[in-house]
């Protein structure tokens, strides 16, 4: 395994987060982050927001010591960088991790700007650094979305081939650009919560879970097959396969597969332990559906609207009774998500008890700069 540095994009996000978290524990690398930080004090208050559930202020700084923060932006010519800085990067790197992304489903420009411009900028850094020394690995976060629209399906990495997707084309620009350079192409499903603790700094889907949970009737069928994947489990699988000289595939998707995945009913259950309970009506869909259009006209500033958006957004996502086969990163790295219905009511009462927002604190003064 190479200690060369890794040049990462989205490292301050919510999912970067859980893989830098792994990253420095498994290795002595530096990690080079893009961001959009004016200066290093910006970029460690970014990362501070991204870590401090993962680590507390003496782990935060101690890890500073392996973290190069670069200003720039995913969407800008260059990745924003100079000449200068972008040579020398490309001459101390050796592997690439692409994570940023947008999931703006209501801005196509916000998609096409981050997801095809962004990577085409990121695959061109990275042939410039395999041009400058040699690229050990490229890797790219994707999304199982790729797939399009499926209806009770298993599907597996090779068949997630719809191409009205940009995240689609993103990854076919890394096989186009870098055809010689070893790459993983990482696939989550619907990303939610964490196996190891009830706290999540990421609402967006939790925030329609728990929307539907508090319902007294769902529209949905018990046995709907739901692909909920925890973000330990994602986190722990892109940095593994990414540090690894060699792996078996290239593409894998990070989901719940056939073993692990969870049912309205499951997830029911799991949630009338802690007093929420709910009846499953499938014949409502249409009902409900009206009265989700109908939120959506409300005022912005009414919490009703803020869940009838979310729901609009990720209602197919839970109904098509769809799942994607893990058994490759099942196999490679011997490990298993678990299941929903193991976590989903501690993550209930977190964050309806924070009312969907993460309590951030400041970082404290190293110690040295408390004793000055």
């Amino acid at each position: 395994m190479s200690a060369g540095s890794i040049f990462i994009t989205g490292g301050t996000g919510y999912l970067g987060g859980y893989v830098l978290t792994e990253l420095l524990e498994r290795t002595e690398s530096e990690l080079v982050l893009l961001t959009r930080a004016s200066d290093d004090a910006e970029g460690r208050a970014k990362l501070w927001r991204a870590l401090q559930m993962h680590l507390d202020a003496e782990g935060f700084h101690a890890a500073l010591d392996r973290v190069r923060f670069v200003s720039g932006d995913l969407q800008a010519e260059q990745l924003g960088m100079s000449d200068a800085t972008r040579d020398e990067l490309a001459k101390r790197c050796d592997s690439v991790l692409h994570i940023a992304a947008s999931l703006n489903r209501k801005s196509a420009k916000a998609c096409l700007n981050a997801n095809l411009r962004g990577t085409l900028s990121v695959v061109n850094f990275a042939r410039r650094v395999e041009a400058s020394g040699g690229l050990r690995r490229y890797s790219q976060v994707s999304t199982t979305a790729v797939a399009g629209h499926r209806q009770s399906e298993v599907v597996g990495e090779d068949q997630s081939i719809d191409w009205a997707r940009t995240k689609k084309f993103a990854e076919h620009m890394a096989f186009e650009l870098l055809p010689d350079v070893p790459k993983t192409i990482f696939r989550p499903s619907i990303v939610m919560g964490d196996s190891r603790r009830s706290a999540t700094t990421q609402f967006d889907m939790v925030g329609a879970f728990c929307g539907l949970a508090r319902m007294p009737i769902v529209p949905l069928d018990r046995h709907t097959r739901l692909d909920i994947v925890n973000a330990d489990f994602v986190g722990e699988a892109i940095a593994r396969l990414h540090l690894k000289d060699d792996t078996k595939w290239e593409r894998y998707h990070l989901s719940s597969g056939t073993r692990s995945y969870c049912t309205p009913e499951q997830i029911g259950e799991a949630l009338s332990a802690i007093g929420m309970r709910f009846r499953l009506m499938p014949s409502a869909s249409s009902a409900f559906e009206v009265g989700v259009r109908g939120l959506n006209r409300l005022p912005r500033s009414f919490k009703a609207q803020r869940v009838g958006a979310l729901l609009k957004v990720f209602w197919p996502y839970i109904t098509f009774d769809t799942l994607f086969d893990n058994t490759r990163v099942c196999t490679e790295l011997g490990i298993e998500p678990t299941p929903f219905p193991d976590y989903c009511a501690g993550l209930f009462e977190f964050a309806t008890g924070v009312d969907f927002k993460y309590p951030y604190v400041p970082l404290p003064q190293h110690p040295t700069e408390s004793a000055a």
